[in-house]
């Protein structure tokens, strides 16, 4: 469904933290003026973050329906997104965590009544963890609702325990197998993401890997075997969603200004589709 407009917001940009994977620590003793909530594990939380949007949504970014919270700031720049309008941490509004639980709230039925929950996404979650985490506390004990994290895992050594705690489902992408690919694809490497997986596997966290099926960059055979092997032996993979590449992102890409390098390429054929998920379901894997 389209966009909805985001609760009341005070513009002011927000300075990034290195683009690096980094272990989020502690506070130093009387640091900010926020008390610490049980998922901060002595981390004093900021009240605000960089938010781009929120919308509801069905079906795509964990099982019912969703209160997704869209946060700006991203280290990946994918050949492929959709939403490159997020890359930049400044371009998103100054809001405060209490503005995004007040407006979930008013949806908590909603979304509870149809099995659905909330979904912290971006850009990368991870580049905000604090005020990440804030929010996927919240909206687990406050308002009660099943909690997603939507990231790419290259930021993973920012998720600190206790936010993955409050965590119940991560929505992980691998985006391909191949190390120079995976470069060539998200500017970034491929082995935090990796390294992330297994970390949540002996975590025993719940986990839907998200692929995206590329023609003539991520549909190598080996590179699709690769994944569909690696989730396959992890344990804690409940789904798999194989999706087809597709341009709908284009037009922000074209109004940013910035060059559209897939313009030419294809979507994948159903057929193909549907080849590539019998790969991962023959690694026991639920592929849809």
């Amino acid at each position: 469904m389209p966009s909805l407009a985001p609760g009341p917001l005070t513009p002011g940009p927000l300075t990034p933290g290195p683009l690096t994977p980094a272990a989020t620590t502690a506070a130093a003793p009387g640091a900010g003026a926020c008390p610490a909530t049980p998922a901060a594990a002595a981390t004093q939380r900021p009240s605000e973050g960089s938010l781009h949007s929120w919308d509801l949504s069905t079906g795509v970014d964990g099982p019912g329906t969703r209160f997704v919270t869209f946060l700006s700031g991203c280290p990946l720049t994918c050949l492929y997104c959709h939403n490159p309008d997020t890359w930049r941490m400044r371009n998103g509004k100054r809001t405060s965590a209490d503005d995004v639980i007040a407006e979930a709230a008013k949806y908590v039925r909603f979304i509870s009544a149809s099995g659905g929950g909330a979904t912290v996404s971006g850009g990368e979650p991870l580049l905000q963890p604090v005020f990440t985490g804030e929010l996927l506390h919240r909206m687990k004990h406050e308002l009660g609702l099943h909690t997603a994290l939507d990231t790419s895992g290259f930021l993973g050594d920012r998720a600190t325990d206790a936010l993955l705690r409050d965590t119940d489902l991560v929505l992980l992408d691998i985006k391909s197998w191949d190390p120079a690919t995976y470069k060539k694809v998200t500017g970034r490497p491929l082995a935090p993401t990796l390294d992330f997986a297994r970390r949540l596997a002996d975590l025993g966290q719940e986990v839907h890997v998200r692929f995206v099926l590329v023609p003539g960059l991520t549909d190598e055979p080996a590179d699709i075997e690769g994944v569909a092997a690696f989730a396959g032996g992890l344990g804690n993979v409940s789904r798999v969603d194989i999706l087809p590449f597709h341009k709908l992102g284009e037009a922000k890409w074209q109004a940013l200004a910035m060059p559209f390098t897939l313009h030419d390429t294809p979507s994948p054929t159903p057929e193909r589709v549907a080849e590539v998920r019998e790969v991962f379901r023959a690694h026991g894997l639920n592929a849809v």
